[in-house]
């Protein structure tokens, strides 16, 4: 039988009978991570994760610039169907995060479904102030923007809606 008593590597003050699976370090129970295949030190934990780090800055400029051209062509697309293109938006962003996946295939990283939202969002919102650029010159009063409402409402709605099918599917949530 064994009687050494073991402390952790991280807190020296502390004892512990738990060790990492995976390169054996005692770790106290704040240092422990609990995996699919057991407890590990968040060391390990970190390292592993690096492994599926493997976009480029490119990678992601070209999600963020695409998403957003998709993101306002999407958004200009559902507009022509008002009300109704509630119901397409959360495919439309589906489809988009589909082609987003293939665009960057072999290389994935955690940040890239924040990426995508993000140039999404960003080509919704550009889209939304082109189509108001012509009014601003014309608004003198705030009963004037009261007609503009329901025009802007609508695709900002279906952007939303496709912000988050877009995010969720490059997360790995079906919806």
């Amino acid at each position: 039988m064994n009687d050494t008593i073991l402390t952790c590597a991280n807190h020296p003050d502390r004892e512990t009978g738990l060790r990492c699976n995976r390169c054996g370090k005692p770790i106290c129970s704040e240092c422990a991570v609990l995996t699919p295949v057991g407890y590990r030190c968040k060391q390990c934990v970190r390292s592993q994760q690096q492994l599926f780090e493997t976009a480029r800055g490119a990678d992601f400029a070209l999600v963020g610039i695409l998403a957003a051209v998709a993101g306002g062509l999407g958004s200009l697309l559902l507009g022509l169907f008002g009300i109704w293109g509630l119901l397409a938006a959360p495919v439309v962003g589906g489809f988009i995060a589909d082609i987003l996946q293939r665009v960057t295939r072999p290389r994935r990283s955690r940040y890239m479904p924040w990426t995508a939202a993000g140039g999404l969002a960003a080509g919704v919102i550009i889209l939304q102030l082109w189509k108001l650029l012509p009014y601003l010159t014309l608004v003198g009063t705030a009963t004037d923007l009261a007609w503009l409402l329901p025009t802007l409402l609508w695709p900002s709605v279906h952007g939303a809606l496709m912000v988050i099918a877009v995010f969720s599917r490059m997360k790995g949530i079906r919806l």
